[in-house]
């Protein structure tokens, strides 16, 4: 609409900010707006449209960047008091790179302390409600981008998923979500760093309203980058015409789901029945410790540095990031071990997918949750947070690319996703997939 000239970068923004306005308050999504800064890059964009210009992908678009990216001259708290006085330096390499596309940065939005937390809740912001229920949380670690998106407060962003926080919060709030394969989107500039550990199973990756938005940003934020140790040079690729089989994995082995999100991927896997892929029911073999290890590597071998910031100021950190942390710290051996299950896992799966080109699956085995809930019956057997989130992590630990797209309600109104899950470096497919699932399944009405 900015190109065709219907509506022009100052209106865009104006009307995002006057969203942001009247939404935000009982949500609490947002850390910082840049109202100001907005209004005069918005100004600039429309003089540069004037002037005849080059326009990039999104001149004139307003968007959100979670507060774990750096923005120059802003802090990136990510949540947590122990992050006081930091001021970053340049603008992280996804941000730059939204920017350079013509971009203009409405604003950050909220964490839990550190990402730790599948709920969005920290001693500074304080705790972001879901747009469909503000008793209930959005998820984590991207629950304020999620709940400004889901909310119309902002088009897309970019986010981060290290076990689920991109993918659960898109379920929980109705919209939609990629974690890209490890390599295809740069880390560099986010916190905490995704180096190693981290970056072996964490990802940025960005959100939207729907999966068509994702592709856009997708294909703006997409690149390699020679500062980021797991950056891989693999250009934009045209996703092709042909129909993977698809293998439907209801729940994660004897972990229970919501009958409710089962029914959602049955649904979803007669909708691309319905245009023509070959689907078959799938359950890998032998992935049952998976999360586990991604439990290990995740928490477990990172938490002995999170210990030595948190020492001694436990009484600022936040409860969500301390019911995380783990009391031990493991040996090198342990870690050698864990990472050559991981990979062990991940060939296997592989094997098994060589003719099943995408797994749909739930995005975890519950729908948002009211705030500080831990625990759930489903079937007669009771979970926790781990094993709901069992089907997300899946995808993190073993690398490959996942996109959580919306597909139902739930009989107390709350949306459910589902996620498809490609095999590594064919993101360019799963988001073509999953537009073509979102054209069949028909207009979504957002919250």
């Amino acid at each position: 609409m900015v190109r065709d000239g219907a509506v022009s970068p100052v209106e865009l923004v104006e009307a995002h900010l006057r969203q942001i306005e009247s939404r935000n308050p009982p949500l609490n999504a947002f850390v910082t707006v840049f109202a100001a800064s907005a209004r005069d890059e918005a100004r600039e964009r429309e003089r540069a449209a004037v002037r005849g210009e080059p326009l990039g992908l999104l001149h004139g678009v307003p968007v959100t960047v979670k507060d774990s990216f750096d923005i120059e001259g802003w802090p990136t708290q990510a949540g947590s008091r122990l992050r006081s006085g930091h001021r970053a330096a340049a603008d992280a390499a996804v941000v730059a790179r939204l920017r350079k596309e013509g971009a203009i940065l409405l604003g950050k939005t909220n964490t839990p302390e550190l990402l730790a937390s599948y709920e969005t809740d920290n001693s500074i912001t304080g705790r972001t409600n879901n747009p469909w229920d503000v008793e209930r949380t959005p998820g984590g670690s991207s629950g304020g981008e999620a709940a400004a998106i889901a909310a119309f407060c902002s088009p897309g962003g970019v986010a981060s998923d290290g076990g689920g926080s991109i993918r659960m919060p898109a379920h929980f709030c109705g919209i939609a979500g990629l974690k890209p394969t490890p390599g295809r989107i740069s880390g560099t500039g986010h916190f905490p760093s995704l180096g190693y550990p981290l970056g072996l199973m964490t990802a940025a990756g960005p959100m939207a309203r729907s999966a068509e938005d994702l592709r856009l940003l997708f294909s703006v934020m997409a690149g390699y980058d020679s500062e980021d140790p797991f950056s891989a040079p693999v250009p934009l690729r045209e996703p092709g015409i042909a129909k993977p089989r698809i293998g439907v994995w209801e729940q994660f082995y004897g972990v229970p789901a919501d009958p409710e999100i089962r029914a959602a991927v049955r649904t979803a896997a007669a909708l691309l029945e319905g245009l023509g892929f070959p689907v078959e029911e799938f359950e890998p073999r032998g992935l049952e410790r998976a999360p586990n290890v991604w439990a290990f590597l995740f928490n477990q071998w990172p938490a002995a540095e999170t210990r030595k910031l948190v020492e001694g100021r436990e009484r600022e950190a936040h409860w969500t990031l301390l019911e995380t942390l783990s009391p031990k710290a493991p040996s090198g051996e342990e870690v050698l071990i864990q990472l050559a299950r991981r990979d062990r896992l991940r060939a296997a799966l592989l094997r098994e997918m060589a003719g099943t080109g995408v797994l749909v699956m739930p995005p975890c085995g519950i729908t948002a949750f009211r705030h500080g809930e831990r625990k759930w019956e489903i079937g007669g057997k009771t979970i926790g947070l781990f094993q709901a989130m069992m089907p997300a992590v899946i995808a993190n630990v073993l690398g490959l690319p996942s996109v959580t797209v919306p597909i139902a309600r739930s009989r107390d109104g709350m949306p459910i996703g589902v996620q498809l899950v490609g095999r590594p470096f064919e993101d360019e497919p799963l988001l073509e997939l999953a537009v073509q699932l979102e054209h069949a399944r028909g207009p979504w009405v957002g919250v």
